[in-house]
């Protein structure tokens, strides 16, 4: 066989993170080609009054046909030479080659192209010139005030009242829905208890529910989400019935120093260390609040400020993996997939084509970090990600017992070196928006 310096192979830039190849295959290679492919076939081929293999080659190609000839080589050259261009020019496909012949016949060098989609290039800001406000939020005394009334109403008693349903009272009352005008049986719920609050029944029903009085109807239109519990559903502008058949209103306990080492269970022993430790609480989560917002906006800045196609195949895949999950998720519901998206109203490629932008963002957020990571140098050792492992395993009851396997298992221990990668990042980057940290600018670094 030619050595594979023979191959003249040019490269091409094309949007959409393709790269095109033109390669030119020299003759004497096409010829071998289908000087192998033809002894190939007149072992196959049965031509009347010769014995397999001992028909004259013009025979064996005057039986099959110059064009089908033709195919035969292609498919068995072609797919060779474009994996060692590949190879040789150090290419490295996120898809399979698409190939276009230009010219391929025997006695003369062979020309076709092969398009691929390849890991795009990703283009950051300066790192060290991004900066943003770290955000902080206030705690008020007004809403020290309204936690306390929260963990009031944990010791509150339910009394039943004789009067119209007000908003913060709890009821009893029978479910009804349907959909399309067809009751959804496995929707309904009798003698359910729910509270008339906010964050808790849905908006729609709360507003038609309050005023109504024992054995009156509440009715709401509500348009269901995809996500929703009960497929037949899904997607669907639902009429949900509410009968009311008990109202029960809260009575709270006053704020003492009594019920307030109930409420904490004796971690705080007066009202004025409860409300003390209530504000406590409530500026760590506010701590906490600040920093999840502070990270999102850094990474939004930087990934808007960045430059990169994300390959349509990369999407297609990310899609086709959501699409499993779905499939997953739905069949532990008892449905196949074809049927959910009969009660959603919608098709598979219709569900796929909605998926598509969040699915090409998420990428796009995936490979900008991932540019980030290898700029700021973050590489966790394997000391450090096993012990990240160990953590997160310790926080999930599924995992608590399968610690020593996750560890032995090469995918797992990637999935959670990818995990702390990305933390720490997300870290770095965070202390560099917020002026606090400083980055040597890599020399191979873009702009």
């Amino acid at each position: 066989m030619p050595e594979t310096e023979q191959l003249t192979v040019s490269q091409e830039r094309l949007p959409g993170s393709q790269l095109a190849m033109t390669i030119e295959v020299p003759s004497t290679e096409v010829d071998a080609a289908y000087e192998r492919v033809l002894k190939k076939l007149s072992q196959k081929v049965k031509i009347q009054g010769f014995r397999p293999g001992k028909a004259p080659r013009s025979v064996v190609e005057a039986r099959l046909g110059q064009d089908a000839i033709r195919e035969e080589v292609i498919e068995a050259l072609v797919p060779e030479v474009v994996n060692r261009a590949l190879s040789e020019g150090a290419v490295d496909p996120i898809d399979r080659p698409r190939v276009d012949i230009l010219e391929f016949e025997r006695g003369k060098p062979a020309r076709f192209t092969a398009t691929v989609s390849v890991m795009p290039e990703v283009e950051l800001p300066q790192l060290d010139t991004l900066r943003l406000e770290r955000p902080h939020s206030e705690v008020t005394d007004e809403m020290v005030e309204q936690r306390v009334q929260e963990l009031l109403e944990t010791q509150a008693t339910l009394v039943p009242v004789e009067r119209p349903v007000q908003p913060g009272d709890v009821i009893v009352a029978d479910l009804e829905a349907s959909a399309d005008g067809v009751e959804v049986p496995s929707a309904g719920r009798k003698a359910m208890e729910i509270e008339v609050k906010e964050g808790v029944l849905i908006p729609e029903l709360t507003e038609a529910v309050i005023g109504k009085s024992v054995d009156e109807v509440a009715e709401a239109e509500v348009q269901m989400p995809a996500d929703t519990a009960e497929p037949e559903l899904s997607n669907k502008l639902a009429k949900l019935r509410l009968t009311v058949r008990g109202v029960k209103q809260k009575d709270l306990p006053p704020l003492n120093d009594h019920t307030a080492a109930a409420i904490s269970n004796g971690e705080q022993q007066t009202a004025l260390e409860l409300k003390i430790a209530v504000r406590r609480d409530l500026e760590e989560g506010a701590r906490r609040l600040d920093e999840l917002r502070y990270e999102q906006d850094v990474l939004k800045a930087l990934v808007d400020a960045s430059k990169v196609e994300v390959p349509a195949s990369m999407v297609d895949h990310e899609v086709a993996h959501q699409l499993e999950e779905l499939e997953g998720r739905v069949q532990r519901q008892g449905l196949k997939l074809d049927r959910y998206f009969a009660y959603s109203g919608t098709t598979a490629n219709e569900w796929a084509a909605k998926a598509r932008p969040d699915a090409e963002s998420r990428l796009k957020v995936d490979l900008v970090l991932e540019k980030a990571s290898k700029l700021l140098s973050v590489n966790p050792t394997t000391e450090e990600v096993y012990s990240y492992l160990l953590s997160e395993a310790n926080q999930d009851e599924e995992l608590k017992g399968q610690v020593e396997q996750l560890t032995q298992n090469r995918t797992a221990v990637d999935y959670f070196r990818h995990r702390l990668t990305r933390l720490r990042t997300l870290e770095a980057l965070t202390k560099l928006a917020a002026g606090e940290s400083a980055v040597q600018k890599p020399e191979n670094e873009g702009a």
